[in-house]
């Protein structure tokens, strides 16, 4: 085995596959990632050389990637190397053309008189790649992306409640609903995307922490392929196909808990709260939280945080509707967490009152972005 590779190129690949290696495994083989060069010439043979696709794959037990690149094949082959001493070797190759290749019981990498050396694995203990399920549709990856990152906020992370860390994945018909909750809040967002066939339904929950992984790493363009099996999703896109075990539970369903009957409802500027709500929560130690009272006559909002001579205020303009005045309070963290998932000039927020539920919209409300809150009973000083 042995090939030609600009050295970016194999690093943004490497780095992609390792992202899916256990930090620590007592299966050794599971920290190495499977490079396969295979020929460009079109004979089969491997004599002389081309264009070629190298395949670099590796896998734990949760999760599986697998990225295809281009490189100048010598001769095809395969090759398990330990991944995250590659990656590390990757960042500190010089910019330019690397050689790789297969000498005896030693994988090389050299480029610009650097040269370095690895041991080779076994690759009969290396188990096969999980198969992609069956693909079920594509969703835009922009779109996708930050779908999930705004939801993935509102996960847990007590991983004694593994079904709190997951994000629920719903397909039905041509729209994905993506939804997340800690108990504490509950982040839902939805996005058209185009089913393979009529009907196409299903509802899993995927790992926040691993689902925003992926998101992140399959770039902001084009069509992300979605695959579902019953115990496993897989997502494809660019030459990059990864695959996740699905969590086990379900989350709560969303419809009801954000059903509000009666509700004052408040218009507030998106910018200047977000950056109020950082200023004042300057003061609250831990979790303690931040006091937002609205008042419809002085179309205002006063923010407070602190407690006895360690306080801070701040006042916005604000538009109350179905109250004269209401006071809430969050959990200042929580609720700036929230506000980095919109984007638009203005805010809703719909109140039940200290204690009870709150949700945060853009203006309009399309009901395609909706994060819940539970306001907390602490009042300040």
């Amino acid at each position: 085995m042995e090939f030609r590779i600009e050295r970016g190129a194999l690093a943004e690949a490497v780095a992609w596959a390792a992202r899916v290696l256990p930090v620590r495994s007592p299966v050794p083989v599971l920290g190495g990632l499977l490079l396969d060069m295979e020929s460009g010439d079109g004979d089969g043979t491997g004599v002389g050389t081309g264009a070629g696709r190298l395949r670099i794959s590796g896998l734990d037990y949760e999760a599986s990637a697998r990225i295809d690149v281009e490189a100048e094949a010598l001769s095809p082959g395969k090759v398990l190397v330990m991944g995250r001493r590659l990656l590390d070797i990757c960042k500190v190759l010089p910019d330019g053309p690397v050689e790789c290749a297969v000498e005896g019981s030693q994988f090389t990498v050299s480029g610009d008189g650097a040269r370095f050396g690895l041991s080779v694995l076994p690759l009969d203990d290396y188990p096969a790649l999980p198969p992609l399920p069956q693909v079920r549709g594509a969703v835009d990856a922009e779109l996708f992306a930050a779908a999930v990152a705004d939801v993935a906020v509102a996960a847990g992370r007590d991983d004694t409640l593994p079904a709190l860390t997951g994000v629920r994945l719903g397909l039905d018909g041509d729209t994905m609903t993506l939804a997340a909750t800690d108990r504490y809040r509950f982040a839902v967002r939805t996005v058209p995307w185009k089913a393979t066939a009529p009907g196409e339904s299903a509802d899993v929950l995927v790992s926040a922490r691993r689902l925003t992984e992926i998101a992140r790493s399959l770039g902001r363009s084009g069509l992300v392929s979605v695959a579902l099996d019953a115990g496993s999703a897989g997502f494809e896109h660019a030459g990059m196909r990864t695959t996740v075990r699905l969590l086990e539970g379900r989350l709560p369903r969303h419809e009801k808990l954000f059903a509000m009957e009666d509700p004052a409802e408040a218009v507030v500027d998106r910018a200047r709260l977000t950056e109020a709500v950082k200023r004042v929560s300057v003061v609250a130690d831990g979790d303690s939280p931040v006091q937002m009272t609205f008042s419809r006559a002085d179309a205002s909002v006063t923010l407070r945080a602190g407690y006895e001579d360690d306080v801070a205020s701040q006042r916005l303009p604000a538009a109350l509707e179905e109250a004269e005045e209401l006071t809430v309070a969050f959990n200042p963290g929580y609720l700036a967490d929230a506000l980095a998932t919109f984007t638009g000039p203005s805010l809703r927020l719909r109140l039940m009152g200290a204690g009870q539920r709150a949700m945060i919209t853009d203006e309009a409300d399309t009901g395609s972005h909706r994060h819940l809150l539970m306001s907390v009973r602490a009042q300040l000083a």
